[in-house]
């Protein structure tokens, strides 16, 4: 069967869920990887109680979506993060609070172990869930990180500092993937520049730092790692048990003026002189036929969900285009070696 095809809600938080869904239908999705913000999902009225969550599935199934994981990565990032004022845009009153930056941190570590628990009660009360096994629900997030402003190494950084960083990592979210763990969650971070892990080296390291725990993987996304001159595809290979979810978004790099480079020069996204930028999928630089290959090589069998990101394109021309790009690009893995009809014995 085909991998689902899905659209990450986060970049339409401005629509209500009820105004979007049948908007996603129509662009030709089959479900939503639902953003904890705008009015998609609220963590704390899904444990709060049972209809709220009946409510959003009956709201997807009318317009005949589904859903495959829940993201958290507003909260997330403030876990890990040097707080400053740009956070208070992005979190929550209750977890933003006074702004003291420590308090903001531990109120965030708080809402993600809600957002676990959020997840299960989701999940359980799937349609048709009920005779099924438990499986893991999924959800997607940033973890912030206390070292990513020492990225270029002056003044001089040393290993001790950035392994203080990965301890401070660990133990922030040790707690948090033990409350995963109790409900069978899985914490899925966007290996992405601001966090923890950005590249496959530091994300190794993240992994190392948590002992290895099952609930930490990755949601892996090569438009974060692309235009870093990371190789997208050997980390499918390496870290491939621990993908629990895949975005489909797509960059372009080498592309600007020679002007502005790879950390961004302060300019803002679209920018002609960047030289590198997001693109809708397919008309960047990623080679997705490498990473469906890639995928299906380590077994994932989830979902291919469309972060979608195109300052340059109307977004429902391109996220309707993306599904199909997608769809089209997807295939499923051989049953059969294809040489094995030369052999007589098969015959």
């Amino acid at each position: 069967m085909p991998r689902p095809v899905t659209l990450f809600t986060g970049q339409w938080a401005d629509l209500p869920l009820e105004k979007l869904a049948p908007m996603v239908r129509a662009m030709g999705y089959d479900g939503v990887e639902l953003a904890c913000w705008g009015d998609h999902f609220d963590v704390d009225a899904a444990v709060a109680g049972k209809k709220y969550v009946h409510e959003k599935w009956e709201l997807l199934r009318a317009h005949g979506l589904t859903c495959h994981a829940i993201s958290s990565h507003l909260v997330g990032q403030a876990v890990c993060d040097r707080i400053d004022e740009r956070h208070q845009a992005i979190l929550p009153p209750d977890v933003w609070g006074n702004g003291d930056p420590e308090g903001v941190r531990r109120r965030a570590a708080r809402k993600l172990i809600v957002t676990a628990k959020a997840a299960r009660t989701f999940f359980d009360a799937k349609p048709g869930a009920g005779s099924a096994p438990r499986t893991a629900a999924v959800v997607n997030g940033f973890t912030g990180s206390s070292i990513w402003h020492s990225l270029y190494a002056f003044p001089p950084t040393s290993q001790a500092y950035w392994d203080a960083g990965f301890a401070d990592f660990a133990r922030r979210f040790g707690p948090i993937l033990e409350a995963f763990e109790k409900q069978n969650v899985n914490f899925a971070l966007e290996v992405h520049p601001t966090e923890i892990a950005f590249d496959l080296a530091s994300a190794q390291r993240a992994l190392a730092a948590v002992n290895g725990h099952r609930r930490f993987g990755f949601n892996y996304d090569p438009s974060h790692l692309g235009y870093q001159g990371v190789d997208y595809v050997k980390f499918i290979r390496e870290l491939g048990d621990r993908i629990f979810h895949v975005h489909m978004k797509d960059a372009w790099w080498g592309h600007g003026d020679g002007s502005v480079g790879v950390f961004g020069g302060h300019v803002s996204f679209g920018d002609a002189r960047r030289q590198w930028d997001f693109r809708s999928p397919g008309h960047g630089d990623i080679k997705f036929e490498d990473i469906i290959v890639a995928l299906n090589d380590v077994g994932y069998r989830g979902p291919l969900s469309v972060e979608w990101e195109d300052i340059r394109m109307d977004r429902v021309h391109g996220a309707t285009e993306a599904a199909a790009f997608v769809r089209r690009l997807d295939f499923p893995a051989s049953a059969v070696a294809f040489d094995a009809a030369f052999n007589k014995e098969n015959r």
